[in-house]
């Protein structure tokens, strides 16, 4: 169910061209509404429910499933549209049905803004900071993951705690923000450090980058976890897409 179906609901149920019974029958139908095609059960509820479309996990599915699945939420939903960890080939062969798709190398994701011209609330920012350059495509999945659900976002990129003056110089930018997002691999110290500087809530998104002893991220997964700084809390390996959302629904808390 799309907003303008169910104002449409609300305004019939108001002029009593339906029942409460009625109306509540709908709700509760669109609410869990699904489509199968076999290889994939659409949730088309999860934008009544949640505010956001459902989200289209790439790996592991042909282009031919992609397009599918991608096409059908685009000609059911309102909302924007997200396809994470996505490749050129599976873009190219969707974009040619969809011209309004848009492919972010970095971030790996293929996307549709119907938010173009929405005035984003910049007291509600979300600052997204990288310890290092090799953080950033995950860090650039959280960035247009919060961006694409309404949100203003800012960075600061390579200012990692090899060199701690760098991140001292956005001083103003974190005390600013109203959610952070830290991005760090090798030991992950960064997010307790900015957890430190802010009073703000801290997303820690440990990353797959280093050498051998930091195990893929694992180190500095452990090492977030165990952060002495209060109010971080911390997402799995690689998870730009879940620290996206997750600042994206603290946002929405009145």
């Amino acid at each position: 169910m799309t907003e303008k179906i169910l104002l449409e609901l609300l305004r019939d149920y108001k002029s009593e061209k339906i029942s409460e019974e009625k109306i509540l029958a709908e709700l509760k139908n669109f609410s869990l509404a699904t489509e199968s095609f076999g290889f994939a059960t659409i949730d088309h509820g999860r934008e009544l429910r949640q505010g956001f479309p459902e989200v289209i996990y790439s790996p592991g599915k042909t282009k031919e499933q992609l397009k599918i699945i991608f096409k059908n939420l685009y000609e059911r939903s309102m909302g924007n549209l997200i396809a994470s960890r996505a490749s050129r080939e599976q873009f190219e062969f969707l974009h040619e049905e969809i011209p309004a798709a848009v492919f972010n190398e970095t971030a790996r994701m293929i996307y549709v803004d119907r938010d173009k011209n929405l005035q984003r609330d910049e007291s509600k920012k979300i600052l997204i900071v990288t310890a290092g350059t090799s953080d950033v495509p995950v860090a650039e999945e959280a960035r247009l993951t919060a961006y694409l659900w309404g949100n203003f976002v800012e960075t600061c990129y390579d200012c990692g705690v090899a060199g701690i003056h760098r991140l001292f110089a956005h001083m103003d930018k974190i005390i600013s923000a109203n959610v952070i997002i830290v991005v760090a691999g090798m030991e992950g110290a960064l997010a307790s450090v900015v957890g430190g500087l802010t009073n703000r809530p801290v997303i820690a998104v440990p990353t797959s980058v280093g050498y051998g002893a930091s195990f893929n991220g694992l180190a500095a997964l452990l090492a977030m976890l165990n952060s002495c700084a209060a109010g971080v809390s911390v997402v799995n390996i690689d998870n730009g897409f879940g620290a996206g959302v997750l600042a994206a629904k603290i946002n929405r808390v009145k």
